[in-house]
């Protein structure tokens, strides 16, 4: 099963009572092991959660803290992207030429990288001064 098979199949999972749009999360760590998550929406937090979020607690929970590769699953005409808090989560635990591929229900499919989705990245080198 591919991360995009795992990212499509979590999907379902999704709690989007409100925005009605499910989004789903599947990475790969270095170690081989496969994280899930999808978005989480309830009335205090009408946004919601992130699936991408989801997948990354998942794994640090799991005692991993590298990703390999990541794919990231919605239902729209052109991939979706993560949200700016998710690229930096991204950061915090991939390389910036980890990839990342965005696909739709209807089969398009974007290949990116971590670097390409958050150029720029503030990362714990630009404490070294503390």
């Amino acid at each position: 099963m591919t991360l995009v098979d795992h990212a499509r199949a979590v999907r379902e999972n999704a709690h989007a009572p409100y925005s009605r749009f499910k989004v789903g999360a599947a990475l790969r760590t270095t170690s081989g092991a496969v994280f899930t998550g999808c978005n989480v929406e309830n009335v205090a937090y009408p946004e919601g959660t992130c699936a991408e979020a989801g997948a990354i607690a998942a794994m640090v929970a799991g005692g991993f803290t590298a990703i390999a590769e990541m794919a990231v699953v919605s239902d729209s005409e052109t991939p979706v992207t993560p949200c700016g808090g998710c690229r930096q989560k991204l950061a915090e635990f991939a390389a910036p030429n980890v990839p990342v591929t965005l696909a739709t229900l209807d089969g398009a499919t974007l290949e990116t990288t971590v670097g390409e989705l958050l150029p720029g990245v503030f990362a714990k080198d630009h404490m070294s001064r503390t």
